[in-house]
């Protein structure tokens, strides 16, 4: 009884192996590849007119505006109170 069960098992996982790509497998990535695809620039179709453009100092501003979001540090919080009644303390003076 033990050898044909371990043999039937052996099919079994063999089996697993013998079957052809299924409609799904066939399509894997295909929607990742279309949406790359649509964010790209065809450079056949390129035309300069169509460029978004910026100003130097609207720019500068806004690298500016990044850089000094990270001069302070957000405020720390406590990590025990997480879904524990609410931020403000309460007690009674």
């Amino acid at each position: 009884m033990r050898p044909y069960f371990s043999a039937l098992i052996f099919i079994i996982f063999l089996s697993a192996c013998a079957q052809y790509p299924s409609s799904v497998d066939t399509h894997f990535g295909a929607a990742t590849r279309m949406a790359v695809e649509k964010q790209s620039v065809h450079h056949e179709n390129f035309d300069e007119r169509e460029q978004a453009s910026s100003d130097a100092q609207s720019a500068k501003s806004a690298i500016d505006r990044y850089q000094k979001s990270f001069d302070q540090m957000p405020p720390s919080t406590n990590v025990f109170n997480i879904g524990v009644g609410s931020t403000t303390s309460t007690t009674p003076q």
